[in-house]
């Protein structure tokens, strides 16, 4: 008898990263890499408390998970674009946050293989030089109701064209 042939379902980023505990492991672990680096400590030396919880959120959103940073959080996408207006991100920053980031994640066991790590890599480079952008500006350019961004297994969605209607 012929076994039916079963559709294989491809996991969300976040399924596979192993869920909402990776995400806060993996930003607690990366803050406080933060906190202790020279170049970045002053932009987050004063941050609030719940900043860890909700950037976990935040990416746990974006890569496929429950959607906690847009309702219980209250977050939005333009809300996290609004955090880095006028911060006036470097280059050298950016590259930093991302060392640091990618350190964390070895550090804490993060799966590496690479269509994961690719994947991963490639949302971080996308969303840091989305921020440093966005920090060169005096106001926010997104508008309130743009929906979250979604993060998948390696489409981008074309090129950036910024303020695109």
């Amino acid at each position: 008898m012929d076994q039916p042939l079963t559709k294989k379902v491809t996991p969300t980023l976040f399924e596979w990263m192993g869920g909402q505990e990776v995400f806060e492991k993996l930003f607690t672990a990366f803050y406080q890499k933060v906190l202790n680096d020279d170049l970045l400590s002053p932009l987050f030396k004063n941050m609030p408390s719940e900043h860890v919880q909700r950037v976990s959120h935040f990416v746990a959103e974006v890569f496929g998970g429950p959607k906690v940073y847009s309702t219980a959080d209250k977050g939005s996408h333009a809300m996290m674009i609004s955090k880095h207006i006028g911060k006036m991100l470097t280059e050298e920053k950016r590259q930093r946050w991302i060392q640091l980031l990618l350190q964390a994640a070895d550090e804490i066991g993060l799966k590496d293989d690479p269509e994961f790590r690719s994947a991963f890599v490639g949302y971080i480079e996308w969303g840091t030089r989305i921020a440093v952008i966005n920090s060169q500006l005096p106001k926010n350019p997104m508008e309130a109701h743009t929906p979250m961004p979604k993060w998948g297994w390696g489409e981008t969605g074309g090129p950036y064209i910024p303020n695109e209607k």
